[in-house]
């Protein structure tokens, strides 16, 4: 396989999924185009879609094609007026997207945060709390912690019922996570954050333990750490004071949906969910920070660009073409900055700002690219 041929399965999944999805492969194949890459795109059920078609949330076809892939581009699963009519267990989000991950060992979750100037209005924190702009990063640690610890039961008790969740955590799956968070802030602003509750928990004490010493192989980098509970609280007052945010499982996934509102909207938000580097291939999944939004779906007004900046994150992780990745991201730039919103975004008061659907937001940053 030469440097410029690729294999990619697109699960587009439910609800806004596959009108998201239909954007993010418009611009990949924009991309393509222009830097001479040899895109072969599969699409695959995932989901509610793939119950219907194959009874499976992770139908044993598209699983298999994903093995053969370089890389994962994801929508989103989950209707909230069908899931509950199965077992929990067969829910798309623990039957699909929980054992993608563990499938393939994606630890690593990155989720960029930014801001641009032109959609200040959209975040929901005062214009002086917003400083020159945000840009930060949070990433999350996505195959440990309460999430896949056991012993994970409901068990009746006398008098009622009692429910158990684990959250551990070995030495070296912290050392793993943090090598990410320090390796990555050495090419943004030098900082990172480590977010633990050493005062209270255990794993608190050994992920603070462990983040400490991995930071002393990069001197270059300051660390700080921080309860959880205050950064929750720092990123509302001062986001500005955050580069890279490194947080254990559940503590990531809360933070960072609270770190995604400041951008203005999920629809902006993309994420990378990353495995093990073997040569220069380092498989991954890539998703939108957002959900199926089935209230909207079918309707032309969703905000594609998060699956699209997705797109981009696949072309650099897993595909290693930068350029391409870095053409997408000015080119959704250089759509915002011409005006162009989705409804998420969209603010009468702007007098250059047309509204736009899905199609046309997508053709517009296609065309850019």
């Amino acid at each position: 396989m030469s440097a410029t041929t690729f294999t990619i399965a697109a699960l587009a999944g439910d609800g806004i999924g596959p009108e998201v999805m239909r954007e993010a492969l418009k611009v990949l194949r924009a991309a393509e185009a222009r830097f001479g890459l040899h895109l072969t795109i599969t699409e695959a059920p995932v989901g509610w879609a793939g119950i219907d078609a194959a009874g499976d949330a992770l139908p044993a076809t598209t699983l298999e094609l994903c093995r053969k892939s370089d890389a994962i581009l994801f929508g989103s699963v989950g209707l909230p007026d069908r899931d509950p009519t199965i077992p929990k267990e067969k829910r798309p989000e623990r039957a699909a997207l929980l054992r993608l991950r563990k499938e393939f060992s994606l630890f690593a979750n990155l989720r960029p945060v930014r801001l641009p100037k032109e959609l200040s209005h959209a975040c929901p924190l005062r214009p002086e709390r917003q400083g020159g702009g945000l840009d930060l990063l949070v990433v999350r640690e996505l195959t440990g912690g309460l999430y896949f610890g056991q012993p994970k039961k409901t068990e009746d008790i006398p008098g009622g019922q009692r429910s158990v969740d684990t959250m551990v955590y070995t030495s070296a799956e912290v050392e793993r996570i943090a090598h990410v968070a320090f390796r990555t802030a050495r090419l943004r602003r030098k900082k990172v954050t480590s977010i633990d509750k050493a005062n209270v928990l255990e794993n608190g004490i050994l992920w603070r333990e462990v983040v400490t010493r991995v930071g002393r192989e990069y001197p270059e980098v300051t660390l700080e750490h921080m309860f959880v509970d205050n950064a929750a609280m720092q990123l509302v007052l001062k986001p500005t004071q955050f580069d890279v945010v490194l947080c254990e499982n559940l503590f990531g996934d809360i933070l960072s949906d609270e770190a995604a509102a400041l951008g203005g909207s999920l629809g902006m938000l993309p994420s990378a969910s990353l495995g093990n580097t073997t040569g220069d291939r380092t498989f991954g999944l890539y998703e939108p920070a957002g959900g199926t939004a089935p209230d909207i779906a079918g309707k032309d007004l969703a905000n594609p660009i998060a699956q699209i900046l997705s797109a981009g994150l696949l072309l650099r992780h897993s595909l290693r073409h930068d350029d391409a990745a870095l053409a997408i991201e000015a080119a959704v730039q250089r759509v915002i900055g011409q005006g162009l919103r989705t409804g998420d975004i969209f603010n009468p008061a702007e007098p250059a700002a047309r509204r736009v659907g899905t199609r046309e937001m997508g053709d517009a940053i296609a065309a850019a690219v």
